[in-house]
């Protein structure tokens, strides 16, 4: 048990609060990540996670030191710093000559590595050598992936699913048109994956609606997949799991096309149509004779009925 798990009762109404920040919530804070470098990580693995630092902002920590560490064989180390810096999202870069420029990107589950993936980088071109405006920190990216392998192959549909989770932001409830000007481009072709980041650009058009433009920011890189460490379904499949709060409650006699459009079903009493008030037309109304059999066959009911 390490120093960590030893805190039962908070002594300080400080302690207390910082517990409460991270005890369970139906509503989830925004996913932190923290990028760790490895004992003998080079200059381009270090700027690739000082780049990626940048685009996590301010939803990161960064981690200067190095740490001798090995993912794939020891875990206690990244489950620590997690448990230490409240971050359930991790990537660590490391070198060496039989893996080199290595990239590993994984999550965990109540502070325990649920999955992680290893991309070497073959190639890579900074944020600071592309001479190009930068979107400012904090801005929600739109993410796109191209390639039939995310959607046929089981370890690239996890990757998948990691880049979505490391790079989506905040959950937010509304757009702002406006503010759509940041585009993360993931294409896996030819065993590669080519990531991409653009600055989108809205010029006239002579129209309402403008012209876009993509012009690339940085940082760039080519990625090729090495080695994984995927969850069992069972454990997938509870780390997915929606509080009952969340889910939404069925409601009785509604319905939805697949248009979406609403339709409700209404129970009504038996009505009697005899007694319905309609137009009063010299011609709909009711003679003197058919008025007369009509309270004879009423009275006749009501005495069948005493008997």
């Amino acid at each position: 048990m390490d120093a960590l798990d030893r805190v039962i009762k908070p002594k300080t109404k400080r302690a207390k609060r910082f517990l409460e920040k991270r005890e369970p919530k139906v509503t989830e804070n925004s996913k932190n990540a923290m990028l760790i470098k490895g004992g003998n990580a080079n200059a381009m693995v270090t700027q690739v996670l000082r780049d990626m630092y940048a685009l996590k902002k301010p939803y990161g920590v960064l981690y200067k030191r190095k740490n001798i560490t090995r993912p794939f064989e020891d875990q206690t180390s990244l489950e620590f710093f997690s448990k230490k810096s409240d971050c359930s999202l991790f990537m660590f870069g490391s070198h060496n000559k039989k893996r080199p420029n290595n990239l590993v990107i994984g999550r965990m589950y109540d502070y325990h590595v649920l999955d992680m993936i290893e991309l070497g980088i073959e190639k890579f071109i900074s944020l600071k050598d592309i001479k190009n405006s930068k979107c400012p920190e904090g801005t929600k990216p739109m993410l796109i992936f191209a390639g039939d392998d995310f959607d046929v192959t089981e370890d690239y549909r996890r990757l998948k699913s990691l880049l979505i989770d490391f790079f989506r932001g905040p959950t937010v409830s509304n757009i702002r048109l406006a503010g759509l000007d940041y585009v993360l481009h993931f294409t896996a072709l030819n065993g590669k994956i080519h990531f991409r980041s653009y600055k989108l650009l809205l010029k006239k058009s002579g129209c309402r609606t403008p012209r876009i433009e993509l012009e690339e920011m940085g940082p760039s890189l080519d990625l090729v997949l090495r080695r994984t460490h995927l969850a069992s379904d069972d454990l997938y499949k509870l780390s997915m799991k929606k509080p009952k709060a969340l889910k939404q409650k069925k409601r009785k006699n509604i319905s939805q096309d697949t248009f979406g459009t609403t339709y409700g079903r209404i129970h009504m009493q038996k009505q009697d149509l005899s007694k319905l008030q309609t137009r009063k037309m010299k011609g709909l109304k009711k003679r003197p004779a058919e008025r007369i059999a009509i309270e004879n066959e009423e009275n006749l009911s009501k005495r069948i009925k005493k008997d």
